[in-house]
């Protein structure tokens, strides 16, 4: 018996080192991959969040490696688990649109009109997020906007590849302007709203919804940090944040194929830029382009990229990066010119910070009009954690506040 538990005590012993210098490791790892610049406001605080989505990640791959769990599944777990309890402002309920869950904020205060409505899709890469690592931000747009905000659980990749989530955003959505008067919403005061990733369905779902007849015409369309394109990785915002956290430039490339695909073959051609042919690049360059970067955008260290060509096979695997549904900076005009009043979020340490910017300006060509909210000490994902207490940071507030 005592044999035994000497052997237990040294294997517990022997896994615990193994996984402190796991986790020593890939700190260590990111940290030498990483930067946090000096215009980011608290470094502290995002290298304290860092180090906890890096251990929460090596945790998940050791569950993986030990057949528990897979590590997608674990991070969505440890991302979902944190329970908010009731709210007093607002009657929150889930439901089904179609075959899409939805959880639904309502102000209870009584209201003399008509509310507004905010169809919200949450980020995540695609991969990541759900109706809960977003309950608390969905909370505060219904409690501070006395709106009815409708949170979208779409499905995610790589498990549902493209279209799957642009789907289920677009149903949703349409089942909502079709039952407005169940919610007490106005008809003309209904908004499309997401980030990161959502940022991108909500382009989508709003070009979609653009032409159509037979339902009510979008108001606005917001998107906080959106990712718009997979042409171009080497934009200037692309080069100057490529190891800013929370989201490197690697990944932001690893999330799309994800995606797309349901697995990341090809990330290196994507990163390099030899994934698209030159002739679809030259035919699109009036669009995506560092060009139509305004100069101050530029001046942290960009250097301009010679465009590689690339080989039919590994076209083929990405082509549909051509299609607006997924890359919503590639519609046509006629498509641009239909949208509603838009409100845009960038942050100068984001890798997509460019994917806002560029559409911005294709808005604005087209007559849309537009809001622009810049934080110049924001980074990718800071809207998040704006309730954390000591996680918080004031620029996320500002950002947030301008949403509402």
């Amino acid at each position: 018996m005592a044999a035994v538990l000497t052997v237990l005590v040294l294997f517990v012993i022997g896994f615990l080192a193994g996984f402190i210098f796991l986790v020593i490791g890939a700190i260590n790892f990111d940290f030498s991959n990483s930067e946090i610049p000096p215009g980011v406001n608290q470094p502290a605080k995002l290298r304290i969040i860092h180090i906890i989505l890096i251990c929460t990640a090596v945790v998940g791959k050791i569950l993986e490696n030990i057949g528990i769990c897979t590590q997608v599944s674990f991070v969505r777990y440890m991302q979902g688990r944190k329970a908010l309890g009731a709210e007093p402002k607002l009657f929150i309920k889930d439901l089904w649109f179609e075959k899409v869950p939805v959880r639904i904020y309502q102000p209870k205060a009584p209201s003399a009109s008509q509310r507004r409505g905010v169809m919200f899709f949450h980020g995540g890469g695609w991969v990541f997020g759900s109706l809960e690592s977003h309950e608390e931000l969905c909370r505060f747009i219904a409690r501070e906007s006395e709106s009815v905000v409708v949170s979208v659980g779409y499905r995610l990749a790589p498990e549902h590849k493209y279209p799957a989530a642009y789907e289920d955003c677009l149903s949703a959505t349409q089942h909502f302007l079709q039952h407005l008067q169940h919610y007490g919403v106005d008809p003309a005061r209904v908004t499309v709203c997401g980030d990161s990733a959502g940022g991108n369905l909500a382009a989508a779902v709003s070009q979609t919804l653009a032409g159509s007849s037979h339902l009510p015409r979008l108001r606005a369309q917001i998107l906080i940090y959106p990712g718009l394109q997979a042409l171009d990785f080497n934009l200037p915002s692309y080069q100057q944040n490529r190891g800013v956290p929370l989201l490197f430039r690697e990944r932001a490339a690893f999330y799309m194929l994800q995606y797309l695909n349901g697995n990341a073959a090809k990330l290196e051609e994507v990163l390099e830029g030899s994934h698209i042919s030159i002739d679809i690049k030259l035919k699109y360059k009036k669009w995506v382009s560092p060009d139509n970067i305004p100069e101050e955008f530029k001046v942290r260290g960009y250097k301009p990229r010679v465009l590689l060509d690339c080989t039919t096979e590994v076209f083929e695997t990405v082509k549909r990066f051509c299609e607006p549904n997924l890359c919503p900076l590639l519609a046509e005009d006629a498509i641009i010119q239909q949208l509603p009043e838009s409100f845009i979020l960038t942050c100068e340490y984001d890798v997509l910070r460019d994917d806002g910017l560029l559409y911005k300006k294709r808005l604005e060509d087209n007559g849309v009009r537009v809001t622009w909210y810049h934080l110049e000490d924001g980074f990718h994902g800071i809207i998040n954690p704006f309730n954390s207490a000591w996680l918080s940071f004031p620029a996320g507030k500002r950002g947030l506040d301008n949403i509402v």
